[in-house]
């Protein structure tokens, strides 16, 4: 059990809301979903959800303090990703 019994369970917000808290389309986040690009969710049955602390974390990896800050991860945008070698560099095809 929980340190705090006063907190409150996790909060999920389904695929419209979870894009309004972003600012996104729900459209812009299937597509994150689909290449594997987005926040991490959930499949409950056949409902898809996102928990708040989600939502912000992957948020969080686009955090920058200005146009040098490398940061501390990345936030993809939503299309298939080219798949890279250990130094960064795109597979040769």
């Amino acid at each position: 059990m929980s340190d705090n019994p006063y907190r409150l369970p996790p909060r999920y917000l389904r695929t419209p809301e979870a894009a309004r808290f972003l600012g996104l389309s729900g459209r812009t986040l299937e597509k994150h979903r689909t290449f594997g690009t987005g926040p991490i969710y959930r499949k409950l049955g056949g409902r898809i959800v996102y928990a708040l602390d989600d939502l912000q974390a992957w948020a969080d990896r686009g955090l920058r303090q200005s146009t040098s800050d490398p940061g501390h991860g990345i936030v993809h945008p939503a299309k298939p990703q080219t798949p890279r070698d250990d130094d960064g560099a795109p597979y040769a095809r």
